[in-house]
């Protein structure tokens, strides 16, 4: 008790004797009144920060005597509140009710020097980032952040949004090409692609032939983006990872992506949102048909049995003529889409889906034939 009463005083004793030494001070000074006087007390004795408030109340409770409930009554805490503030001082005396000063330089001499350069170029109409990248190649880096700092400072309003016309050479965006197979270049040439790994499958499609399932399938095609073109640009986003088709923007650029893609440039998102909507539904089971009779061909073989599931896709838009389905994750009807899958127990490859079922035709479609015959089981699926 004795070791805790003396870190107490220690932790108190400083601003104890400096407002003794100002009272004392002012009071035998005699240049100020006792209004005065009475201003200058309150400081002490109806602290506005919530950090000085806890430092005095505690100082009357340790120092100077005052009983728990007094103390806690004259800095506005209840009687409990108070015991609880005192119990955390007593576990730690040494806390900081004073921060120290921050140490270190009070300048930024890198970007001083660079001051009266920074608001040379903003003269000339450039914007936070054009000034970076003038000093980055003078190599002189400063960066947006630290420049926008720097104008804010001086006074600088921020820049109107400007034209084309009116933005310094280079800072424009790149505008990539539009995706034409008739101006692909294929002459012999070396490029940095981070889609290396796309390659390796070409063998596979190639072998299949892939092209010519989609055209026999129906896939819709042009002179300049053919079937085969389209569903490449699709399957590299799958292969290369989980990218959807809407963050192809990012990699319009990339040679690697429309080599593999057979296309001078990657379509751009727009062109592969629409593709989707464009393949007619009946294209899908011609193209599944020929593919794993093409598959066995390059030697995956077929099991004797499938898995079949039917799933629900819960939708979260707008009101919509969509039915309910039963959701086995959350127990409950919603609305959703209704989903048919059937996936090879042996290879684990997906044989068939089929996400256009509804509630009057599901019983026809669950009456499916299985028809085993050797390595060549298929799946009939009758007409709904």
């Amino acid at each position: 008790m004795l070791l805790i009463r003396s870190f107490v005083l220690e932790a108190f004793r400083p601003l104890s004797h400096l407002t003794v030494d100002l009272v004392a001070s002012i009071r035998h000074s005699g240049t100020m009144s006792n209004s005065e006087l009475n201003n200058l007390t309150k400081v002490f004795l109806e602290p506005a920060n919530s950090t000085q408030r806890q430092y005095e109340a505690l100082r009357a409770f340790f120092v100077e005597g005052l009983p728990s409930e007094e103390a806690a009554k004259r800095f506005g805490y209840t009687p409990g509140s108070f015991r609880v503030l005192c119990h955390e001082f007593r576990k730690n005396p040494r806390r900081e009710f004073f921060l120290p000063p921050a140490k270190g330089p009070q300048a930024a001499p890198k970007v001083d020097r660079l001051r009266e350069e920074v608001i040379a170029l903003r003269k000339q109409n450039l914007s936070i980032y054009d000034i970076s990248r003038t000093l980055e190649h003078a190599e002189r880096k400063l960066s947006p952040a630290a420049i926008s700092v720097v104008l804010r400072e001086e006074g600088f309003a921020r820049l109107p949004r400007r034209r084309d016309d009116e933005r310094p050479p280079g800072t424009t965006p790149e505008v990539a090409p539009v995706a034409d197979v008739r101006q692909l270049d294929l002459s012999p040439r070396q490029f940095r692609t981070r889609f290396g790994g796309l390659f390796l499958f070409l063998p596979y499609l190639a072998g299949i032939p892939f092209d010519q399932l989609l055209v026999d399938a129906g896939f819709p095609g042009s002179k300049m983006v053919p079937a085969g073109c389209a569903m490449r640009s699709l399957l590299a986003l799958k292969l290369f990872g989980n990218a959807r088709h809407t963050h192809v923007m990012s990699d319009v650029l990339d040679e690697g992506l429309a080599l593999f893609a057979g296309l001078n440039c990657t379509p751009k998102r727009a062109f592969l949102t629409e593709y989707s909507c464009r393949i007619d539904p009946a294209s899908y089971p011609k193209l599944l048909r020929t593919w794993f009779d093409a598959m066995g061909n390059l030697g995956l073989g077929r099991g004797d049995s499938f898995d079949l599931d039917f799933h629900t896709i819960p939708f979260h838009g707008e009101e919509a003529l969509i039915e309910k389905h039963y959701v086995s994750k959350r127990s409950r009807r919603q609305k959703g889409l209704l989903v048919f899958l059937a996936q090879d127990a042996d290879k684990r490859v997906f044989c068939y889906a089929n996400a256009d079922l509804r509630k009057k035709t599901s019983k026809t479609t669950r009456s499916f034939a299985l028809v085993n015959s050797g390595n060549n089981a298929r799946a009939i699926f009758p007409e709904s």
